[in-house]
């Protein structure tokens, strides 16, 4: 079943305000076996995989690389690097289940074969799914092309593509392809915070470890802005190399992040709001825009961060955007003493030219190749209804709200106006998105003037 994935990102700027909301597709995964696959040698096949998968878990090279065909020389040299780089990733499990086969042209031998003998060549889907020690609450699943090949009765792995083989591909621009697994950039350091687990490629450990404690920090200070709410309360963030390796993780053009400090990446419930239907989020900085921030800056944003991370189960197709970042933003604030005069200063300038402050932000509004100041107004539009929501009604009405809007009962309402006018009645006594809007002008005017 596809389920929608949504990026939340952090920019670099005077809110340091998160950018992005974008759609993709992946797929659920079941037992082990292979019952979308057919043909001769599928058992063997899945057999295969199980012993290469154990073998991962174990981190045992030599019954590792018995699953890698012997005459792909270069193949073989690329899984050493990975079992090289997976070294200090604390993974809990890692399968791999045998989808189909035929989809595709099987890689051709890499080299010559062997003399003697036969091979047999067969393009095989096959779906990875791993989890990380103590942080997913369910499995991430990836989609992975191989080529296996049969030598004298034993099935080995020779080769693997894209699922976007074929396609014509810019590395420079890094998008246009699948997400790229981090242990696929380098080495992996991995860090342990009492809340966290920083993994890095290219950083110094001490670099990784004040991220870890600033996340540490973010996660009590989100936990008491959600009102204490069920939250896994442990965060994974990822930190690679450079900006165009950052790209790649999320499969998207470099251009696009530019200036985006972090970036919250997890799969929203289809159909329903409860606590742990969301499988695992991974929060993603992009370590240029972050290292141009001070200490303040790097807390509000990990923090805003954190609490997509803790809302994560809550939100789904029926929540607006400026809800979602609004509520990010105004988690990231709470404790700072940041007055809308400083942290709002787009929407500021046009209510001090004598200008309407306008309406909500739709979700147009948060697209990245926009006007920048449209971008910051539609993230401080965001912050100051979540603000005055909690500053009219309270705290836990904000939160109320939150959930009641991203509800299983809204998320199955074709009609996404008429859930969030019903959760603003029910929750919050008022008539409907044009109401709320009204009374939102009037205080973004008294804040601001």
């Amino acid at each position: 079943m596809a389920v929608p994935r949504r990026h939340e990102a952090m920019r670099v700027g005077a809110l340091w305000a998160p950018v992005l909301a974008l759609l993709a597709a992946v797929c659920g995964c079941g037992p082990a076996g292979p019952p979308g696959a057919t043909g001769p040698g599928v058992r063997d096949i899945q057999r295969m995989l199980d012993r290469r998968a154990d073998a991962l878990l174990d981190r045992d090279a030599g019954r590792f690389l018995a699953t890698v065909d012997p005459a792909a020389g270069a193949y073989r040299a690329d899984q050493r690097r990975l079992l090289r780089n997976l070294a200090e990733v604390p993974l809990s499990s890692w399968r791999y289940r045998l989808t189909g086969t035929g989809g595709f042209d099987p890689a051709p031998a890499a080299g010559r074969e062997p003399s003697g003998g036969s091979a047999r060549r067969v393009a095989a889907e096959v779906r990875l799914s791993y989890r990380l020690d103590g942080h997913d609450p369910r499995p991430v699943t990836e989609e992975r092309r191989l080529t296996v090949v049969e030598r004298d009765g034993r099935w080995y792995v020779s080769a693997e593509q894209d699922p976007a083989a074929g396609e014509t591909r810019d590395d420079s621009a890094g998008g246009g392809e699948p997400p790229e697994p981090l242990w696929e950039q380098g080495e992996v350091e991995a860090v342990r915070g009492s809340r966290s687990l920083v993994l890095g490629v290219g950083h110094d450990p001490g670099r990784l470890r004040d991220i870890a404690e600033t996340t540490d920090r973010a996660v009590p200070a989100v936990d008491a802005a959600w009102q204490r709410g069920e939250w896994a309360r442990r965060v994974v963030v990822l930190v690679p190399r450079s900006l165009a390796d950052m790209a790649r993780l999320l499969g998207e053009p470099a251009a696009n992040y530019r200036g985006i400090a972090a970036v919250t990446t997890g799969f929203t419930p289809r159909k329903t709001g409860r606590p742990g239907d969301a499988p695992a989020d991974r929060v993603i900085v992009n370590p240029e825009a972050y290292a141009a921030l001070g200490e303040s800056g790097q807390r509000f944003v990990l923090t805003h961060e954190t609490a997509h991370v803790a809302t994560r189960a809550h939100t789904s197709r029926a929540t607006p955007l400026w809800l979602s970042e609004g509520f990010a933003d105004w988690a990231g604030y709470r404790d700072s003493g940041g007055e809308p005069a400083a942290a709002a200063p787009v929407l500021r300038r046009q209510v001090a030219a004598g200008r309407s402050p306008g309406g909500l932000p739709a979700d147009e509004d948060f697209g990245f190749t926009g006007d920048s100041d449209r971008l910051a107004m539609a993230y401080e539009r965001g912050w100051l209804a979540c603000r005055m929501i909690a500053d009219e009604w309270g705290e836990r009405k904000l939160v109320d709200f939150y959930r009641a809007v991203g509800s299983p009962a809204a998320a199955g309402e074709p009609d996404r106006r008429r859930s969030l006018d019903r959760a603003l009645r029910e929750v919050l006594d008022v008539d409907g998105t044009a109401a709320l809007t009204e009374r939102w002008r009037a205080y973004v005017t008294a804040q601001l003037r």
